[in-house]
């Protein structure tokens, strides 16, 4: 089964339009499930933290206030507090078309899925864990899956079109966090949004939407993240003369040394001292040469072929005959073709043998086959038997029918574009705080194209300060790297405590 985080561009998804759906609206409105309320308790550094949990559904409408979708979700508040001042936080991948069980299993919330570090997870049965890193000291915790992902199905007049979009899933995540806040009570509450993947440009006009809604938020988390399409809208779907050009080779580069790095094609340097150097090169010299086309010399043509092979590790041949631009799906092919092996896309740690080893993509995702069963099955075990929410319901990682039918424009524009909605967000509300965490090894979302995007927000200087990075060993999924893990929970809890103290 393919995952969830893949941020929802065409070439993304080209393997999975090919796999079966499994996953089309049902014929009949499904049965309604009650929600689930259950008691635990977890110990955090020696300290014993009780919580309930609540699995279950908020039901949306459309303007006649008929029934449209119930959306499914799995909440988890720590008892003896007041929920009118304890903060919430409202977590959601991407796709379009992936469920939550990626976040849910693998970040912040109270048990998490073991896998594999850079390598195939076991078999079933598969290990759940209490959670050391989860954040729920700091915040209740909300994890949302999307219409027709998960438990999330669409019922009476609801229809895919009302759903299956940019603004319009915009509007039913809106709905669905105010509805939620009015449910328990939580107006007063501190409210953070964290979104994956798709999940971010989802953050960027979520927020917009409340903020103009009149609900407050204080602060968004932004892992592995793509705001503006246009920057590679021709090599995530077809060339075309619609933005983008050679940005993308440019934004792809340090990604590309982190993983030649990793593998062992960049001897003599260490991560922290080659990428700088690269980032130098990508944003100067080979951005240039790009720029100049036919036009560049003999000589500058050799020297950039010369640093492209030192920083990527391909062959010189292979640059030349690429003519410098070497497309990301083709590098993570090409890295390992002599060894037999491909490199994953969400994480370029993860490899994965090839059958045939003169093509130029993928089959598959090589970070999807080490985790997809381990995610999938633990989530459903922890959703059926922890968390007891008694349904029939298939629960559904990703929904294919949500992708192929999504409509990407945003405003009535295309290539999709919302930055300039965090942009706006951050000035109507200057207390709101940013964080973007990005994995190094990430092809999905490439950590250089963040910060240039974040970087040209056009707002104004003392709000750029409002924004927090963090960069891990780790890929799309930071949490699958346990000490990446680690590193980006303490950064989070320092985030939480400066953004709630107000500093």
């Amino acid at each position: 089964m393919r995952r969830r985080v893949a941020f929802a561009i065409l070439t993304a998804f080209l393997c999975l339009a090919a796999a079966p759906s499994g996953a089309q609206p049902a014929a009949s409105e499904p049965e309604y499930t009650p929600d689930a309320v259950t008691q635990h308790a977890m110990t955090l550094n020696g300290r014993v933290y009780s919580y309930t949990a609540r699995a279950g559904t908020i039901t949306l409408v459309n303007q006649e206030g008929q029934p449209t979708c119930r959306m499914f979700y799995t909440a988890f508040t720590l008892d003896d507090q007041s929920p009118g001042s304890r903060p919430v936080t409202f977590f959601y991948n991407g796709g379009p078309g992936s469920s939550t069980i990626w976040l849910r299993m693998g970040s912040f919330g109270p048990m998490r899925v073991v896998v594999g570090d850079a390598q195939a997870s076991a078999n079933a049965p598969f290990a759940l864990v209490p959670n050391e890193y989860t954040l729920l000291d700091r915040t209740d915790l909300v994890f949302i899956d999307a219409p027709e992902t998960g438990f999330s199905r669409l019922v009476g007049a609801g229809k895919p079109d009302q759903f299956f979009g940019v603004d319009e899933d915009m509007r039913a995540f809106g709905q669905f966090i105010s509805r939620y806040v009015s449910t328990f009570g939580r107006w007063n509450s501190p409210k953070f949004l964290f979104g994956e993947s798709y999940g971010t440009p989802r953050s960027a006009v979520v927020v917009n939407y409340l903020q103009n809604e009149g609900i407050g938020i204080n602060g968004v988390v932004l892992l592995s993240s793509i705001l503006d399409f246009g920057l590679d809208w021709d090599v995530n779907f077809t060339p075309t003369a619609i933005g983008g050009g050679d940005w993308a080779f440019v934004f792809y580069l340090p990604t590309e040394a982190a993983a030649a790095w990793y593998h062992h094609k960049i001897p003599g340097t260490t991560l922290h001292a080659l990428l700088p150097e690269v980032e130098q090169f990508a944003m100067n010299e080979y951005l240039n040469a790009l720029a100049q086309g036919d036009r560049l010399s003999p000589a500058e043509y050799a020297d950039v072929v010369a640093k492209l092979h030192r920083y990527t590790g391909l062959s010189e041949g292979y640059i030349r005959e690429s003519n410098l631009r070497v497309p990301y799906w083709r590098y993570t092919t090409e890295l390992l073709r002599d060894e037999g092996e491909t490199l994953g896309r969400y994480d370029s740690r993860y490899t994965s043998y090839t059958l045939d080893r003169t093509s130029d993509r993928p089959e598959f995702d090589a970070t999807d086959s080490a985790i997809d069963a381990a995610f999938t099955g633990a989530g459903n075990v922890f959703l059926r038997q922890i968390l007891r929410y008694d349904t029939q319901l298939e629960y559904r990682p990703l929904a294919y029918n949500v992708i192929r039918s999504w409509d990407w424009k945003h405003d009535g524009n295309l290539p999709t574009n919302t930055a300039v909605d965090l942009a706006h967000a951050m000035t109507f509300n200057p207390g709101l705080k940013i964080f973007s965490a990005n994995g190094y090894y990430d092809f999905a979302t490439p950590f250089f194209a963040t910060q240039y995007t974040l970087n040209h927000l056009n707002i104004a200087p003392q709000l750029q300060g409002n924004i927090t990075y963090g960069f891990y060993e780790s890929g799309h999924m930071v949490y699958l790297h346990p000490s990446a893990l680690s590193q980006f929970h303490a950064d989070l809890e320092n985030w939480y405590s400066r953004v709630l103290g107000g500093s």
